[in-house]
C-alpha cells in the first residue's frame, strides 16, 4: 500500500528535486509553471532541480525570451516557457482576471487610455522596468499609485498584451507578449485540458484532481474532461480516499539528495492544496497561517521552518525544527546548505533556532 511518505518521495523525482536535469529552460519546460512571486528565491527553486545550478543559467534563459516571468496560472507571477504561454494563459486567464480586476474598479473608467499607453511605450522602447513605465506615464499626465500599476500590468499580462522583457541588471522589465512571443503555440480548450492534465500530473504527480484545480484556478467540474481525455497517458491509484494521478511507473525505492532547503512558495508545497501535507506523514507541522518563509525537507518530510539571510561571505540558513532531528538528517540539511550557498558563490552556515 502506497503511503503518504511513499507518496512524498515520489514527487521529489516528478518536480526533478532528487532527479535534476539539464538547464533551466528545460525545468521551466517540465513544470510547466513555477511559481515566481519572489526571484531570488525562486530562482533558487529552479536552479535546485538542474544537474549544475548556477546563478546565470536562469537570468540567460529570461533575457533570450525562452524562459518568461508573468502573471498566469493564479493571480501571482510564474515562470513559464514560451512555448506554453499563449495556450497556458488563454485557458487559465478568464478565471484569474477578476481576482485582479476587482482591485481595478477605480481606473474602469481609464483602462483603454492606459492600455494604449503603456503597449504604445512598450513598442517604442521595450524591456522597460515598472519604475521607467511609472516615470512615461507621469510625463503623459497619468499618474498611477505603485499598486494601481503593478496591477494593471498583470491585467495586459493576463490579456496577453505584456509579458516580461529581458531583465535589467537583474531588474524585471516588461515587453510586448508579440514581440516576446511572436507565434505562440495555440489549442482549443479541450486539447488545453488535456495538455494541462497531462503536464501536471506527470510533474506534480502523484496529487488529485482537486490539487490541478487549485494549481491553475479551474473548477474541479473544468478539469475532469482534461483528466479523463489523458487517462490513457497517465496512471492512477485510490489512497486516503482519493484518485491520485501520475506519470506510468512505479514509486521509487529512495531519493537523493535526501535534504532540500526550500521556500514555502515552492512547487513542493504551493503546488497542491488537497494533498499538500504528504510531506508532513506524522503530523507535526501546526495547520494554519504559515509562519516560517522557508522549510527543511528530508527525505521528502517537513522536518524544519528555515530562514535564509544572504551575507557579503556566507548564507545563514537559521532552522526551527519541528521535532528532535537525527544527527542523518543534520547531514542532510548540511549537504543541502552546501548546494544552495555554491550557488551562491558564499560559504554555508546553518544555525537552529531554540
Amino acid at each position: 500500500m502506497t503511503s503518504d511518505r511513499d507518496i512524498a518521495r515520489w514527487r521529489l523525482h516528478s518536480q526533478l528535486l532528487a532527479a535534476p536535469v539539464g538547464r533551466a529552460e528545460r525545468v521551466v519546460s517540465s513544470l510547466l509553471g513555477v511559481q515566481a512571486e519572489n526571484p531570488s528565491q525562486s530562482a533558487w527553486a529552479v536552479a535546485t532541480r538542474t544537474t549544475t545550478p548556477r546563478q546565470h543559467d536562469l537570468a540567460e534563459a529570461l533575457a533570450g525570451g525562452r524562459v518568461l516571468r508573468t502573471h498566469v496560472l493564479r493571480p501571482t507571477w510564474h515562470y513559464l516557457h514560451a512555448d506554453d504561454a499563449g495556450w497556458l494563459l488563454e485557458l487559465t486567464a478568464p478565471r484569474v482576471l477578476p481576482v485582479v480586476d476587482q482591485q481595478l474598479q477605480p481606473l474602469a473608467d481609464r483602462m483603454s487610455e492606459l492600455t494604449d499607453a503603456v503597449t504604445s511605450l512598450l513598442a517604442e522602447t521595450p524591456d522597460r522596468t515598472r519604475s521607467d513605465l511609472a516615470e512615461a506615464l507621469t510625463e503623459r499626465g497619468m499618474e498611477l499609485t505603485g499598486q494601481q500599476l503593478m496591477l494593471l500590468l498583470a491585467h495586459l499580462e493576463l490579456h496577453a498584451l505584456v509579458i516580461s522583457g529581458a531583465p535589467r541588471e537583474g531588474e524585471h522589465t516588461y515587453a510586448l507578449f508579440s514581440d516576446r512571443v511572436p507565434a505562440p503555440k495555440r489549442l482549443d480548450r479541450d486539447e488545453a485540458l488535456t495538455e494541462l492534465a497531462v503536464r501536471y500530473f506527470t510533474s506534480h504527480g502523484p496529487a488529485t484532481e482537486r490539487d490541478l484545480s487549485y494549481w491553475a484556478t479551474l473548477t474541479v467540474t473544468d478539469v475532469r474532461p482534461g483528466i479523463a481525455a489523458a487517462a490513457d497517458r497517465l496512471a492512477s491509484f485510490e489512497h486516503d480516499g482519493r484518485r491520485l494521478w501520475h506519470a506510468p511507473g512505479d514509486a521509487p525505492d529512495a531519493a537523493e539528495p535526501a535534504g532540500h532547503l526550500l521556500q514555502v512558495l515552492d512547487e513542493m508545497y504551493r503546488g497542491y492544496q488537497d494533498s499538500r501535507m504528504v510531506i508532513d506523514a506524522d503530523g507535526i507541522v501546526p495547520r494554519g497561517r504559515e509562519s516560517a518563509i522557508g522549510m527543511a525537507l528530508v527525505d521528502a518530510q517537513l522536518v524544519a521552518g528555515m530562514r535564509r539571510t544572504v551575507g557579503p561571505k556566507a548564507v545563514t540558513f537559521a532552522l526551527r525544527p519541528l521535532r528532535d532531528l537525527r544527527a542523518r538528517e543534520f547531514d542532510s540539511i548540511h549537504e543541502a546548505a552546501g548546494r544552495y550557498a555554491d550557488y551562491l558563490g558564499l560559504e554555508p552556515r546553518v544555525e537552529v533556532e531554540r
